[in-house]
């Protein structure tokens, strides 16, 4: 796409209706006036500093295209929204919800002079949707769109979808401090690029690389108290969460000296304190500022130079197979740490330390992954519903969504009856959307109102979905409670809110029962009722996913939970925030969803099968009773698997059986083909095929006999060998005396026959099986039964080792046989007669 602008040179004479303000931003109105004008469509590249977010609203006012409608301006959270809207009115010498306002979840000023107004990108959904064609407004200006949230994109979707079928008046302004311009523009049909410079000083940059081993606080802490030891000025500090947040500022306090303060910035404080961390530092004073990415843009910190960056973010993740979005914390993107980077640079030349090394950059993500292909997706379904498009996909996105996110997320609203099979809004769905709640928070409200419970179920829904209200608790009860008695602004504003949405929902409804807070949080998540496996803490989910709480949580001693949040991996995951909830609610709620059976188990610490009724509501167990185990072939398949966990040797084998499978074992080895595998991993691996058939009806490992166990093996042999297991491995081998000796095929892998010598003589030949084929190993043994020679070549011994084990061996047993030439000698098992 063509950049028509650059942004260098001396600032135009006149921008808009308002004076130059030496800002980089200045030298490029004009051609970005100019594009809109031509044009419906733009994009502007514009970086931190370069005053995009409060210049070119203002100078867009006077465009002839305007025709005096507004103009939105779309920002990604609540603190840029209100900063920018107090800027470009403190520009204008007036207040904001005069010329300027505001409007977002809590504070919202507008008047009928408004025409700016600066709103919330999930604020722009909404209002899009209730009007498609945005009456009234001239321009929507999507600021800070390089953090690609969920709503950011779908609010351009849904825009390029207004401005092709209702709306070609309408100009529509991407900007961002790092984008790929050329792909948006093309995303805006050919679009032109304006490209502007920023206004930033020189950051100097410092690594500091952080121990692997240790905690992610107490590296930053170190580093932070090194940056302010090391240089003057205010600190911003990046860090993932509220968690480290909180931690990182209890182990600053008594560290930092009287002249410095400790100022946390996230989205769950109050207006007050995040206008406190933003604010500069009185005179003669300094701050730390422990900020999440929040401060990574929109915003400036007056006295910030020093800039502490972890390198990490919390990110949302959404497993689309169990229904269930986790926060993961992962490494920040190279535009991320970029941006952060630049807040050290925007008054004056700064320090940024990194807890990474500077190779390690490079290996870093270089844009952050846009939040449509990680995020649970049922919000887009259903807003796209209401606006008539069945299939999200067909909507012009960056970033097409997900398949599997989409399918999970119709099968959701489905269940929630939201919309109809072909994906269409139903009655039930509209209701939910009128409530600018995530649909299953909207369902907990609408299905709470059939009783009389929407003025509660609304004020838990304030609680989860404002960051911090009601405090940070794990239990959401005590959060709703502790909510209940705040008589401060914003929980005042949410109260109102609240009672807001339950009117929508129905508040004329007669209350029934109160519902506890467990019951109505389970209207909104049924697959996160979750049951303790046992173990202080632990817990397994009706979806199947399990989670841990602290065990000094009085939450962790309960036997029913509702989880509302969970973080970590599968195999660590920690419950966030969850509600305790009766067995007895959890039966009145889904009594339809409840399954009863009989689940049959092996018992490893008995050895023995147990039978219980079980009733579920998924993978969590409700209740049981103790059954007799059923003599059936699933029973007998149950018994096998288990006796396979403890292992084949525990089996009633006896000598002759074993015998048997070596036999086996050995022909096997002998020729490879037709014989079965009798090997431990292949009986293991096919237990239920020839042990199960065997033991039906027998319920504990005590109670399989070797009856049972060998007409399971012996099943494995096809009749057409078993002939010839006999005639090629013979369990005993006949000597010249007519002795029958016994075999042994297992002791080191070849057939061995143990034979006192006497007992040979004669013989000629070496003795062989298999057909032939594999000579016997013979263990020659003295009168005393202890060996004295091994061979594979019995005429060989005769004729080589003979005369010195004769030697050796007459003295030590003068009675018996050791005549010099063995082949012309009898065989004998006896000693010689006394006298001779």
């Amino acid at each position: 796409m063509p950049v028509i602008g650059t942004g260098r040179g001396p600032p135009v004479p006149e921008a808009g209706r308002h004076a130059p303000s030496g800002l980089p931003i200045d030298a490029v109105l004009p051609s970005l006036e100019q594009a809109l004008a031509r044009g419906s469509s733009a994009v502007l590249v514009a970086p931190p500093g370069a005053g995009k977010t409060t210049r070119v609203p203002l100078a867009l006012l006077d465009a002839g295209w305007l025709e005096n409608r507004k103009i939105l301006v779309l920002e990604p959270r609540r603190l840029a929204a209100r900063g920018a809207a107090e800027r470009m009115a403190q520009i204008l010498r007036e207040r904001v919800g005069e010329t300027v306002g505001l409007r977002v979840r809590l504070g919202s000023k507008v008047s009928g002079r408004t025409r700016i107004e600066v709103v919330t990108e999930g604020v722009f959904t909404r209002m899009i949707l209730d009007d498609p064609e945005l009456s009234g407004v001239g321009a929507v200006l999507f600021d800070e769109f390089h953090e690609r949230s969920l709503d950011a994109d779908l609010g351009l979707a849904l825009a390029l979808d207004a401005q092709g079928a209702l709306r070609e008046d309408l100009r529509l302004l991407v900007m961002s401090a790092t984008l790929d311009g050329a792909r948006v523009a093309r995303l805006l049909g050919d679009a032109p690029v304006i490209a502007s410079e920023g206004r930033a000083f020189p950051v100097e940059t410092r690594h500091v690389v952080r121990d692997p081993n240790r905690r992610i606080e107490e590296a930053m802490t170190d580093a932070i108290l090194r940056a302010l030891r090391a240089d003057p000025g205010s600190v911003l500090a990046f860090l993932p969460g509220q968690g480290e947040i909180r931690r990182v500022a209890e182990m600053l306090a008594g560290r930092v000296d009287d002249a410095t303060e400790v100022a946390p910035l996230y989205g769950a404080l109050t207006q007050a304190e995040q206008d406190r961390a933003v604010s500069p530092a009185a005179a003669g004073r300094r701050k730390v500022v422990l900020a999440t990415s929040i401060a990574e843009t929109s915003l400036t910190i007056e006295g910030v130079r020093i800039v502490v960056d972890s390198g990490l973010s919390r990110v949302p993740v959404y497993e689309p197979g169990i229904g269930l979005t986790r926060l993961v914390t992962a490494r920040a993107s190279r535009a991320s740490v970029d941006q952060r980077r630049g807040r050290a640079g925007r008054t004056e030349p700064g320090i940024c330390w990194r807890l990474w090394s500077e190779a390690a950059t490079n290996s870093l993500d270089p844009f952050t992954r846009p939040e449509i292909l990680a995020a649970d997706l049922a919000g887009l379904v259903l807003d796209s519903a209401a606006w008539g498009v069945t299939d999200p996909a067909s909507l012009r996105f960056l970033d097409p969504p997900p398949i599997p996110a989409l399918t999970e997320a119709r099968a959701m609203l489905r269940d929630l009856s939201a919309i109809d099979a072909d994906g269409r809004l139903t009655p039930t769905g509209r209701r939910l959307r009128a409530l600018p709640l995530p649909p299953r928070l909207a369902r907990m409200v609408v299905s709470a109102a059939e009783t009389g419970q929407a003025p509660a179920a609304a004020e838990l829904a304030a609680v989860l979905v404002e960051r911090g209200l009601g405090g940070d608790g794990v239990d959401v009860a005590d959060r709703v409670e502790r909510f209940g008695r705040d008589r401060g602004t914003r929980a005042t504003d949410m109260r109102r809110l609240a009672l807001g949405w339950a009117r929508q929902a129905g508040i004329e409804v007669v209350a029934a029962e109160a519902m506890d807070i467990g019951a109505l949080l389970a209207l909104a998540y049924p697959d996160r009722v979750a049951r303790a496996r046992g173990r202080d803490g632990e817990f397994v989910m009706a979806n199947g996913r399990a989670g841990r709480l602290d065990p000094a949580s009085a939450l962790s001693r309960a036997p029913f939970l509702v989880v509302a949040d969970i973080a970590g991996a599968a195999g660590n995951a920690r419950i966030l925030s969850a509600a305790a909830i009766s067995v007895e609610a959890i039966e009145t709620l889904f009594g339809d969803r409840i399954v009863s059976g009989t689940s049959v188990a092996f018992d490893r610490d008995a050895r023995a099968l147990r039978a219980r009724a079980v009733r579920r509501l998924g993978a969590v167990s409700l209740g049981e009773r103790t059954l007799p185990v059923p003599a059936d072939d699933a029973s007998a398949e149950i018994l096998a698997g288990g006796i396979a966990e403890i292992g084949l040797d525990a089996l009633p084998w006896t000598s002759s059986l074993s015998q048997w499978r070596a036999r086996i074992r050995f022909l096997r080895a002998a020729e490879e083909a037709d014989w079965p595998d009798l090997s431990d991993e292949a009986l293991t691996a096919g237990i239920s095929a020839w042990l199960a058939p065997a033991i039906v009806g027998r319920t504990s490992l005590a109670a399989v006999t070797a009856n049972d166990l060998a007409q399971g093996l012996q099943a494995l042999l096809p009749w057409s060998l078993r002939s010839r297991l006999e005639a090629e491995a013979p369990t005993h081998v006949e000597v010249p005396t007519g002795s029958r000796i016994p075999v042994d095929y297992g002791s080191e892998g070849e057939p061995v026959l143990a034979v006192r010598v006497q007992e040979l003589f004669g013989l000629d030949r070496h003795p062989v099986i298999g057909g032939g084929r594999v000579p016997l190993v013979l263990h020659l043994l003295s009168p005393a039964s202890r060996p004295i020679q091994i061979t594979r070549d019995l005429p060989g011994f005769w004729r080589g080792s003979w005369n010195a084990v004769r030697a050796e061996m007459r003295g030590r047993y003068p009675r018996h046989p050791w005549p010099e030439d063995p082949l012309a000698e009898a065989p004998t098992r006896r000693a010689k007669p006394r006298g001779t």
